[in-house]
């Protein structure tokens, strides 16, 4: 594993997740890709801001209907600042376009993970 690209991704995780260590769980060489590759290359990149990889990821996940991915990334959303109300318009623009049923689920995670006020 290249040393430089783990930490990244590691570093990266601690911002995204209070439990950046649930990649340990991942059997090898699952896990180094997902902290090598993935978040150590992948999301390292200067073209997209973190917190709009991070809106492209919860819109991709919102139109493949993962709900268990949508509650780690909906809540490292809401860790990056991206405001509900923004999630909220990306769940209903993307309903439009994947499904009404894939939207209902992504705002069953978002309850779930971020419950509104009030």
């Amino acid at each position: 594993m290249s040393n430089d690209k783990a930490a990244k991704g590691r570093a990266l995780l601690e911002r995204l997740t209070d439990n950046p260590d649930a990649v340990e769980r991942f059997p090898e060489p699952f896990r180094t890709y997902t902290l090598e590759h993935l978040f150590g290359e992948v999301w390292q990149g200067e073209a997209l801001a973190l917190e709009e990889r991070e809106l492209i990821t919860c819109t991709i996940l919102t139109a493949l209907a993962r709900e268990p991915e949508q509650r780690f990334h909906f809540a490292a959303a809401r860790r990056l600042g991206i405001p509900r109300e923004k999630m909220l318009a990306m769940i209903t623009h993307t309903a439009h376009y994947a499904g009404w049923p894939n939207a209902v689920g992504a705002l069953r995670s978002l309850e779930e993970v971020w419950p509104a006020e009030g």
